[in-house]
């Protein structure tokens, strides 16, 4: 099995639930020819560097899937005869495909009654080191 990557950008008068099911669709047909699909990324409609069968903007969707070379050709021409699709590209990714690790959430700062609790227990410590050097400089 290789690692393919396929850019495919939907017409943009495909929106909502039809475009989520178009992206279903597509990924059920990998599926189905037995494909492993890594990733799936809606990137959205945007606006094409040139005109692509009377459009000027497009909803991009990423597909990053581990197949056999025989899928490429279905998949490429399901997506040809389909009208929703306006473009596509299909690239092997020659070193395969590494989800990017996951990055914890850095903690919350504390609310801000928190802070002020702090800022105050805080001061109070220097308040009393103060009170003792001056207790120690009268004696």
């Amino acid at each position: 099995m290789r690692t393919y990557e396929s850019i495919f950008i939907v017409h943009p008068e495909v929106i909502g639930d039809d475009q989520t099911a178009l992206i279903d669709k597509y990924k059920t047909i990998l599926s189905d020819q037995g494909a492993d699909v890594l990733k799936v990324e809606n990137w959205g409609t945007r606006t094409l560097a040139y005109q692509v069968k009377k459009q000027s903007k497009g909803c991009y969707v990423l597909v990053i899937f581990d197949a056999e070379p025989t899928v490429i050709a279905e998949f490429e021409r399901r997506m040809r005869i389909d009208e929703k699709v306006i473009k596509f590209q299909t690239i092997i990714l020659e070193g395969g495909y590494e989800a990017p690790p996951v990055v914890e959430a850095a903690p919350e700062e504390a609310p801000a009654e928190d802070a002020e609790a702090t800022e105050s227990a805080t001061e109070a410590p220097v308040e009393a080191e103060a009170a003792t050097e001056e207790s120690t400089e009268k004696s």
